[in-house]
């Protein structure tokens, strides 16, 4: 029989104690037995605990001495951990101790042990915060990694998630590790391990497209800042506003490139070409796009629209996380500032993308800032009177200063400033004193002074208030990065897609050479050229159409943020009634005018978008427009004006597509009672915009109230208010209205007709083959261009010809008495005249094009037109003035002109009724061309003196021009002040009320009609009496 096993002897705390804290830092104090090269035998240490009569264990009290020895170890090899390494896997070891002795019965050892292990982590976390921060602490092995490198790939590692576009680069930290690390340690600890660990968290993400991985450091920061010290070393640190100058690089593009939020601002799906990241989703989504399946392309779009939320939402929360935190709030704030402040200049036409960040991050920023915004969009009614204008001038973060103005220049401004300032004072006898605290005070606002310029040049500063609220800096703030961010990536977004179209028919136009036989190996050069730049622009505007177009939540929350801007703008001046205060409010005419011409611009764009307006209010936009569009006295600036317009015509249900917004229209008192009226003083006003092309301008704005008119003219009581203003305005804002319109219908229809013949001229150069093709290549190349150049204007300028005959045909038959008026029916009757002569003329057939509809060009249709005004005219000719008038046109109108004129229409297919009255009114006509001729034979040669100076016709109401002294006729000159508003002889002012009547030369004229009249009469009767007696003798 075997006899028992001795038993193990027992070991005591101290050893047991010895063994785990050993096991934990791996090390010995004795020789091993069998060497291990991760067990380090510290024989110096071991050799102080014996000079010390301590045995030779590791216990509690000499645990930070074991710790610090075991990290100072010389010259590590290459293959050991460096010191991090070595301290988060000895954090892992103390953790699967302490586990281990749960299971030990003796309750005092086992309290006894999990005191040294807990003592010991606190040891091991405050030597990995001194090692992250002061990597040269301890001796690390060659090629090691930075601590914050490996700290930072704990973080990756620990946020990492099944949908990330790549695994994780690294193993996850010890559990708990992370959290004990940050959580249980002071700022000042913490912060020197920081700041390398946000540098390369902001590196990680550098040159990272909407594609790459950015999700996990996103997670990252998202965690880090919700650690309230490294919040605090975050905004601490030195490229949390970087100071840093890089060559050629300007300060706007330094925010974007250094800062370490900036790298996360940067992410983006929108093409940046000096800064590239990768993947390339234009190559990657959108290469080859015309071939691709609609739904690979939809696929892209979803796709890109998902991850842009993804880091839309991260950087609000983180955002959100430090504005939260009172001791980071300022410093996001003036972050969000400077990013906003040395980017100024990307509201320039032209950005130079060295000096200013870029679209992307400002698109990134504009969708965040909306974000913070939403919770008082929600409830805007509510919160709009916390938002302050003087924050405008009174604040110290953001510079307005430099921005126009809606209706006042920078002087004007400095003005009311210095104003607010004087009544500030005025209230305060101790101004002084408040201003020296103003100096000293910080708030949320920093509102402490904020110089402007006087008149004098002196700074003007603004008077002490209470600290400016969140939601008014959130908002302003909101604004401006609007500004430089969503609407200038809207615009260029615009150019671009112009741009593509351009080079598409520049590269149709080519193509068609080719095949036309103008080849030439320049040509394909040209080709190859101008493919590779349709390929491009392609793809760069597929990315800003997945980025922003396809994101409809993305721009109703910017349709709400613009809501809200249109509801505090209108409370500046009393709410939404009309007529509008005589004079404007300061509040109102100084806020910056990219306010409103950044709301009108959203608006035309989402009603261009499908989808982007359904369920959303406009009512408060279109009282807003109907309120300010007509008011030169409120809104300076007519294109801001002439884009309300175009607000408008998008949404006509006809280019709308939405049934709902005929509502809009037909359901609003303040539109019944003044849309018309506004549209047709806003089509007067645009005729100078003081703008070097307002010539050219004024056709496409005018096209906009055209269109929209003639839906308007559609609905009841939008008709009967027209038919009103005609009657009150009859020599006021309507006869304007008419005869600009008359001026462009006269002008777009010859232009057009002019540029058709230059067309059949190349056409029939084509036609002949054999000299076509002996012409040099490039001489034919440049005819074709010239030809679809030509091609384009003869259509643009065709179409907006036939909506000014259509507005005359349709206005005309029920307000044909301002047509009749002395000043306009002579103009009315030339213009009908030349466009007949045109259409049904002996020169039409000239006109014949190969393909009208291409041009707009329907001259059927025109001809129906211009027959169907001269009958609406006659209609309402109560006093027979219009078949003189028409008869007096000696450059168009002869009486063959109306026959053949009548013959076309028969043929075409006209309206019976109307071509019966055209018949009759030609018989008046002519008849009323006899009288004259009559009566030019009764009134002989007239004196010099009786003539209108322009016309060299007879005068019947002469009047006298203040300045020159002229003697002309009043309708003569009142034509000519409904285009010109000053003298024609010396261009000095002058409006018709200045007009003199020239009695004594009335007189006089009435005087000699009567007596040559009498002499005529005279004459007859003699010749009468003459023959009578005659024939008596001859009895």
């Amino acid at each position: 029989m075997a006899s028992p096993s001795p038993a193990r002897p027992q070991r005591s705390p101290d050893e047991v104690e010895d063994i785990i804290l050993r096991k934990i830092l791996l090390v010995s104090l004795t020789p091993p037995a069998n060497p291990s090269p991760a067990v380090a035998y510290l024989e110096l240490t071991a050799a102080e605990l014996l000079s010390e009569s301590r045995p030779l264990l590791a216990l509690r009290d000499a645990a930070e001495r074991l710790l610090i020895d075991r990290l100072s170890l010389p010259d590590p090899p290459a293959a050991s951990p460096s010191p991090f390494a070595f301290l988060a896997a000895a954090f892992r070891r103390a953790a699967d101790e302490a586990r281990k002795i749960s299971t030990i019965r003796d309750a005092a050892l086992r309290a006894r042990l999990a005191a040294s292990i807990a003592h010991l982590r606190g040891l091991i976390l405050s030597y990995a915060r001194i090692v992250a921060g002061n990597p040269d602490t301890f001796p690390s092995p060659p090629n090691a990694p930075h601590p914050a490198a490996e700290l930072l790939v704990f973080l990756l590692a620990e946020a990492a998630d099944p949908l990330d576009p790549t695994p994780a680069p690294g193993a996850p930290p010890p559990p708990g590790f992370i959290d004990e690390f940050f959580g249980n340690a002071d700022y000042e600890t913490i912060e020197p391990a920081m700041g390398e660990l946000y540098e390369r968290l902001r590196q990680s993400v550098e040159k990272v497209s909407a594609l790459g991985d950015f999700q996990r450091p996103l997670r990252v920061l998202r965690r880090l800042v919700g650690i309230p010290n490294c919040a605090k070393a975050l905004v601490n640190h030195p490229k949390w506003i970087p100071k840093n100058q890089i060559m050629l690089i300007g300060e706007g593009r330094v925010m974007e490139l250094s800062s370490v939020l900036g790298a996360f601002f940067h992410v983006s799906a929108i093409p940046d070409r000096e800064f590239a990241s990768q993947p390339d989703v234009g190559q990657q989504c959108f290469s080859e796009a015309s071939s691709r399946r609609p739904a690979d392309l939809l696929s892209s779009f979803t796709t890109i629209k998902s991850v842009m939320n993804g880091l839309y939402d991260g950087l609000k929360d983180v955002l959100l996380i430090l504005l939260k935190n009172l001791d980071t709030r300022e410093k996001v704030l003036d972050y969000i500032a400077e990013v906003i402040n040395k980017n100024a200049a990307r509201s320039h036409m032209q950005v130079d993308p060295l000096k200013c960040a870029s679209s992307g991050m400002f698109v990134n920023l504009s969708a965040v800032m909306l974000r913070l915004c939403e919770p008082f969009l929600d409830n805007m009614e509510s919160k709009k009177d916390k938002i302050d204008v003087k924050y405008l001038f009174c604040n110290n973060r953001v510079n307005f200063r430099d921005l126009t103005a809606i209706n006042a220049s920078s002087e004007e401004v400095s003005s009311w400033v210095e104003s607010l300032n004087n009544e500030q004072a005025e209230n305060n006898v101790s101004g002084e004193a408040r201003f020296v605290e103003s100096q000293e005070a910080t708030s949320s606002g920093k509102n402490s002074t904020s110089p402007l310029l006087s008149k004098g040049g002196a700074p003007v500063r603004c008077p002490k208030k209470e600290n400016f609220s969140f939601i008014c800096e959130c908002f302003f703030m909101t604004a401006r990065v609007l500004n430089l961010g969503l609407m200038k990536a809207l615009s260029d977004f615009k150019h671009i897609a112009q741009e593509l179209a351009r080079y598409e028919d520049d590269l149709e136009s080519n193509r068609a050479i080719r095949d036309q036989g103008g080849g030439s190996p320049q040509l394909e050069q040209d080709i190859k050229r101008l493919e590779k730049i349709v390929e491009i622009l392609s793809q760069h505007k597929f990315c800003y159409e997945a980025q922003i177009l396809r994101d409809g939540a993305f721009l109703q929350r910017a349709l709400s943020f613009y809501r809200l801007m249109i509801l505090w703008s209108v409370n500046l001046v009393g709410g939404f009634k009309m007529p509008l205060p005589s004079e404007c409010p300061k509040e109102f005419s100084c806020i910056p005018e990219h306010f409103l011409d950044d709301a009108m611009d959203l608006l035309v764009l989402t009603s261009r978008v499908p989808k982007a307006l359904e369920s959303f209010a406009l009512d408060d936009f279109l009282n807003f427009i109907i309120m300010f569009m007509a008011s030169t006295s409120y809104i300076k600036n007519p294109y801001l004006r002439a884009k309300m317009v175009e607000v408008l015509n998008c949404w006509t249900p006809k280019r709308s597509g939405l049934n709902s917004t005929a509502s809009l229209f037909e359901g609003h008192q303040l539109c019944l009672d003044y849309l018309v009226r506004n549209l047709l003083k806003l089509y007067v006003d645009i005729e100078f915009t003081g703008s070097h092309t307002q010539f050219f301008d004024k056709f496409n704005i005018r096209h906009n109230i055209a269109e929209l008119l003639e839906y308007l003219w559609d609905v009841p009581s939008h008709r009967n208010a027209w038919r009103q203003i005609a009657k009150e305005e009859e020599k006021g804002v309507y006869l304007n209205f008419l005869n600009f319109l008359i001026n462009d219908s006269i002008y777009l229809l010859d232009e057009s007709l002019n540029k058709i013949l230059e067309l059949k001229e190349i056409e029939a150069e084509m036609a002949n083959i054999v000299e076509w093709e002996r012409r040099p290549s490039q001489e034919r190349e440049e005819r074709l261009r010239v030809f679809h150049q030509w091609e384009n204007i003869v259509r643009f300028d065709m179409k907006l010809a036939n909506e000014d005959v259509g507005m005359l045909a349709f206005t005309s038959e029920q307000i044909p008495a301002p047509l009749l008026l002395p000043e306009m029916v002579e103009r009315v009757a030339s213009m009908l005249n030349y466009f007949l002569l045109q259409l049904a003329g002996p020169q039409r057939k000239s006109l014949t094009v190969k393909d009208p509809e291409k041009y707009e060009f329907k001259p059927k249709q025109l001809l129906k037109q211009i027959a169907t005004i001269y009958v609406h005219i006659a209609r309402g000719d109560k006093e027979a003035v219009f078949p003189a008038a028409i008869s007096k046109d000696g450059r168009s109108y002869n009486e063959q002109l109306f026959a053949s004129a009548t013959q076309i229409l028969w043929k075409i297919g006209g309206d019976p009724k109307i071509i019966q009255e055209f018949v009759q009114l030609a018989s008046k006509v002519k008849a009323a061309a006899s009288e004259a001729m009559d009566a030019e034979a009764i009134l002989g040669d007239i004196p010099d003196e009786f003539l209108d100076p322009i016309q060299y016709t007879l005068m019947k109401d002469p009047v006298i021009l203040p300045s020159s002294r002229v003697t002309i006729d009043r309708p003569v000159i009142i034509r000519h002040l409904l285009s010109d508003s000053s003298d024609p002889f010396n261009r000095s002012h002058l409006t018709q009320d200045m007009l003199i009547p020239n009695t004594e030369l009335k007189s006089q004229i009435e005087e000699f009609i009567r007596s040559q009249q009498s002499r005529k009469r005279t004459a007859a009767e003699s010749a009468i009496g003459e023959a009578e007696g005659a024939d008596n003798m001859v009895e």
